[in-house]
């Protein structure tokens, strides 16, 4: 059992340690030349883009979400020892699957800001 909870404790660091500086630091392309608002344009769709935390009420939700599936189903198979093994594991499992799609919002805030501003992005 302690091995299980040392193994979900170091994939859920590793994991989420990957999506730290991810999204928010995404640099469009844009068609055509770039002009000269485009650095000052992006920094702040960055900086716009990185308000949406990964510890946000969705990340949460999903966290709890995920707990307490896990807690059922490890509890019907294994008991207590189970439910807690379920509870860690399915929360980890929710949070980041929520956390890498906060990921891929923060990319399009900047997409979507920077097409505000009047660039052409595509992609």
């Amino acid at each position: 059992m302690k091995s299980v909870l040392q193994a979900v404790a170091g994939i859920a660091v590793v994991s989420l340690s990957g999506c730290a500086n991810t999204g928010a630091d995404y640099l469009p392309i844009v068609d055509g030349p770039k002009n000269t608002s485009y650095n000052f344009d992006v920094n702040e769709c960055s900086a716009l883009a990185s308000q949406r935390a990964y510890t946000n009420d969705d990340v949460k939700s999903e966290a709890l979400l995920g707990g307490g599936i896990g807690a059922i189903a490890g509890g019907a198979e294994e008991g207590i020892e189970g439910a807690v093994a379920g509870v860690l594991i399915g929360s980890f499992l929710g949070g980041a699957d929520r956390a890498w799609k906060t990921r891929d919002e923060r990319k399009n805030i900047v997409i979507e800001c920077m097409k505000q501003r009047g660039h052409r992005v595509i992609g």
